[in-house]
C-alpha cells in the first residue's frame, strides 16, 4: 500500500486554504484570522517532504499574494522562511504528539508575525494592529483539526 496522498489532495488543500483566507469576516474578527495557507503548507512539509518543499511553498505564497492583493513576494517570503524552519526541524516535529506540534506551530506563526512586522517596516507600510498578534494562538488551536482532517484524507481508510 502506498502512503502517498491522492494526487488531487495537495492542490485542493492549498486552494481551500486560499479560499478560507479570502472568506469575508467582520472587521473586528479580521485580525484573528488564522493563516490557513501556512497551516496547510506546514502539514505537507511534515507529511510529504518529497512532494512539497521550499519551491512549492514559494509558489503557494506568490499565488496567495496575487489572490489577497498583498505586496508581490510578501507571502512567498513568509512561507519560504516558514518552510525552511519546518524542513530543518521536520524530524523532531513529525514525532511530537499533536499537542506539542500545536505549540511548535504557534512558534512558527508567531515568527511569521515578526516577519510581517519587519516587512511592513521595511516597505513603509502601517504595522499590523495589535490584535493581529492573537492569530498565532488561533492557528495553534486549529492545528489539531487541520492536521487530523488532512491526515484522514491523505491516508483514507488505511489510517
Amino acid at each position: 500500500m502506498s502512503r502517498h496522498a491522492p494526487g488531487w489532495l495537495m492542490p485542493v488543500s492549498v486552494l481551500a486554504a486560499l479560499l478560507l483566507g479570502l472568506l469575508p469576516l467582520p472587521g473586528w474578527l479580521q485580525p484573528y484570522r488564522p493563516y490557513w495557507l501556512a497551516l496547510v503548507v506546514v502539514y505537507w512539509l511534515i507529511e510529504a517532504p518529497d512532494r512539497f518543499g521550499l519551491g512549492l511553498a514559494f509558489l503557494s505564497g506568490l499565488l496567495a499574494d496575487l489572490c489577497f492583493g498583498s505586496v508581490l513576494g510578501e507571502q512567498a517570503l513568509r512561507l519560504t522562511v516558514m518552510a525552511f524552519i519546518v524542513q530543518r526541524f521536520r524530524a523532531q516535529l513529525r514525532f511530537f504528539p499533536l499537542s506539542q506540534q500545536a505549540l511548535a506551530i504557534a512558534g512558527l506563526l508567531l515568527n511569521d508575525r515578526v516577519v510581517v512586522a519587519v516587512l511592513h517596516l521595511a516597505f513603509g507600510e502601517p504595522l499590523p494592529r495589535l490584535e493581529a498578534w492573537w492569530s498565532p494562538l488561533v492557528g495553534m488551536l486549529l492545528w489539531g483539526p487541520v492536521f487530523l482532517l488532512l491526515d484522514r484524507l491523505r491516508l483514507g481508510n488505511r489510517g
